[in-house]
């Protein structure tokens, strides 16, 4: 009973995500991931081979700035609609005396900073015009997420999709704060994919 149960509940949520076009959403964007991660990818091995050296450049920025200074400039990045790139943190870190921990550190401070979001779009309410504002400016995400909740702060973890602006709108709709955050997670498994990248390069 509980199988058939089980069945007829994954046959309707299939069923749901097919009519709310959360497939071809998702095929699209992830098409997208891998044209922007390519992009990257050559736009980093032209400016290698062709224009700088980016090894030394990062290496400059590891042995002039502090650790501090960088994490603390991420999470504002990361908490105010991804102003910089976090791939140009993650190749920062690379090149640390202890990458993988620094890796880490970036991945939490871009967690924080979703949380943060969350909680800046959660207080909105409080002021009508703002929250009409950003209502109309991030009017698809908050569409999105009501459509499909948790699958879409995935989406927005994973992908190139500007986490914070996920999470605002999760608090702006008053998403479930706790499903928030284990769907967030998977944003340390995109800084591991990252990562990954910049190893087999050598950057």
């Amino acid at each position: 009973m509980t199988d058939r149960y089980s069945t007829k509940r994954l046959t309707l949520i299939n069923r749901y995500y097919k009519i709310t076009r959360f497939y071809p959403f998702l095929k699209d964007t992830a098409i997208k991931a891998g044209i922007t991660v390519i992009v990257f990818v050559l736009l980093l091995v032209g400016l290698e081979l062709f224009v700088l050296d980016i090894n030394s450049i990062l290496n400059n920025w590891v042995a002039t700035y502090s650790p501090k200074i960088i994490f603390t400039i991420f999470l504002i990045s990361e908490t105010v609609l991804g102003l910089v790139p976090p791939e140009v943190f993650i190749a920062w870190a690379s090149k640390s005396i202890t990458p993988w921990f620094f890796l880490f550190v970036l991945a939490t401070m871009s967690y924080i900073g979703g949380i943060i979001s969350y909680f800046i779009g959660n207080r909105i309410f409080l002021i009508p015009s703002v929250k009409k504002h950003m209502e109309n400016k991030i009017a698809k995400h908050i569409s999105n997420l009501r459509k499909w909740g948790g699958f879409f702060v995935f989406v927005g973890a994973m992908l190139p999709i500007p986490h914070s602006l996920v999470s605002l709108a999760s608090g702006l709709i008053k998403y479930n704060f706790r499903s928030y955050l284990l769907w967030a997670l998977f944003r340390y498994a995109r800084f591991a994919m990252y990562a990954a990248v910049f190893r087999i390069f050598n950057w």
